[in-house]
């Protein structure tokens, strides 16, 4: 039987058309990464602040998955905000974290940040988040 997790990979073809992967460090803590490329561009060098934005979503959710899964749960973004510090650049692998800070029955408060570990890990973007829990059954797992 596939775990909720496994499920989710299977399902989630916008990650995969993106070139997003990521792994669980522990529940309600993840690692994502993804490589910049000609597809993610904006200008000649830098990425769309979208592509930077659908990771930073899918890091928080997939940090709240990875939390409420056990439960028989999945999660969906109620908002979340990010701040942009630097352009990702052709190129560039950005690595992120998203941890769990608090999670109660439904509602979850999450942080992550992203950085360019091939640039010294500069810094790329951070988020704070608010995700809700809910019946897996009811996204269709």
């Amino acid at each position: 039987m596939q775990t909720l997790i496994e499920k989710y990979i299977t399902n989630n073809h916008f990650g995969k058309f993106l070139g997003m992967d990521f792994r669980v460090l522990s529940p309600g803590k993840i690692e994502y990464s993804l490589e910049i490329k000609q597809e993610h561009l904006a200008t000649p060098n830098a990425a769309h602040g979208g592509v930077i934005s659908a990771l930073m979503d899918a890091m928080l959710g997939v940090a709240g998955l990875s939390a409420v899964a056990l439960d028989g749960k999945v999660v969906s973004t109620v908002e979340y905000k990010i701040s942009y510090y630097s352009p990702a650049l052709l190129g560039d692998v950005l690595v992120g974290i998203a941890e769990v800070e608090k999670k109660g029955n439904r509602i979850l408060f999450i942080a992550g940040e992203i950085v360019a570990s091939n640039r010294s890990n500069e810094i790329i973007a951070k988020a704070n988040g608010t995700f809700n829990a809910y019946p897996a059954e009811k996204a269709g797992y």
